[in-house]
C-alpha cells in the first residue's frame, strides 16, 4: 500500500512539473506588444468618400472637384505625414558645497591664598568642538534619436493643428522593435512633400521599445526585484 501511494505521489509530482514547464515555455514563446504612452488611436480611417454623381457632360463635377491652388498637404483625418526624427538633447548639472565650524574653551584656577581650596591651584580645563562638511554632485545626460516615421492624422483641431499618431514595427531575428510617435503639428510647418521635423511638433511623444528574449534578458526577474525591495541594506 505504501509503495502504491509513493508511486502515485511521484506520478503526480512529475505531471505537475511537466505542466508547469509547459506553461513557462508557452509564456516565454509569446512576445507581447510592449505598452505605449502615445496618443490613441494610432491610426484613423478617413471619412467615406461621397457617392460619385452620374456624369452629365459638364466640366465641373461636385464629387471630384478640387481647388485650383490646393496642394496635397495633409489636412484631414486619415491623411499621412512623414516625421523626420532629429532629436538631440544634452544636459549637465554639477554642484558642490562646503561648510566648517570650530570653537574652543579654556579655563583654569590660579594660586591664591584667599581660596580655601588651595589644592586646586594650577588646575586648568580645555574643551573644543570642530566640524567640517563637504559635498559634491554631478549629473550628465545625452540622447540622440534620428530616423523617420510616417504617421496618420487622427484628429483635426479647430485652430487648424493636426493631432498625429503612428507606429513602425521591425521584426529582427527573434525580436520585434517598435518605434512610436505622436504629437500636435501646425499645418503651416508641413512641407510640400508632406514632411515635418520632429522638433516642430508640440507635445511630442517618441518611443523606441523592443520585445523578445534579448530585451527580456535585460530586465531583472520578479523574484530578484522582490528581494531587492525588502532588503534594508
Amino acid at each position: 500500500m505504501k509503495t502504491l501511494v509513493r508511486v502515485v505521489s511521484i506520478l503526480a509530482t512529475t505531471f505537475f512539473t511537466l505542466a508547469l514547464l509547459g506553461l513557462v515555455a508557452g509564456c516565454a514563446s509569446v512576445m507581447p506588444t510592449p505598452p505605449t504612452a502615445v496618443h490613441q488611436p494610432m491610426t484613423a480611417r478617413p471619412a467615406d468618400a461621397p457617392r460619385a454623381l452620374a456624369a452629365n457632360g459638364a466640366i465641373y463635377r461636385p464629387g471630384a472637384a478640387r481647388g485650383l491652388f490646393e496642394d496635397r498637404r495633409a489636412n484631414r483625418v486619415g491623411d499621412i505625414i512623414t516625421v523626420n526624427l532629429v532629436e538631440r538633447t544634452s544636459a549637465q548639472k554639477s554642484a558642490n558645497a562646503s561648510a566648517g565650524r570650530a570653537s574652543s574653551l579654556t579655563g583654569g584656577v590660579k594660586a591664591s591664598s584667599k581660596l580655601p581650596l588651595s589644592g586646586l591651584a594650577g588646575l586648568s580645563a580645555e574643551a573644543g568642538v570642530e566640524s567640517d562638511f563637504s559635498g559634491k554632485g554631478a549629473a550628465a545626460a545625452s540622447n540622440v534619436f534620428s530616423g523617420a516615421i510616417t504617421v496618420t492624422v487622427i484628429d483635426a483641431l479647430a485652430n487648424g493643428n493636426l493631432l498625429v499618431s503612428g507606429e513602425k514595427m521591425l521584426a529582427i531575428n527573434q525580436g520585434n522593435e517598435f518605434i512610436r510617435f505622436s504629437g500636435v503639428i501646425n499645418a503651416d510647418n508641413i512641407s510640400a512633400s508632406n514632411t515635418v521635423q520632429s522638433t516642430q511638433v508640440a507635445d511630442a511623444r517618441i518611443e523606441y521599445r523592443g520585445s523578445g528574449f534579448i530585451d527580456e534578458s535585460n530586465v531583472m526577474g520578479w523574484l530578484h526585484r522582490f528581494f531587492v525591495a525588502i532588503n534594508p541594506f
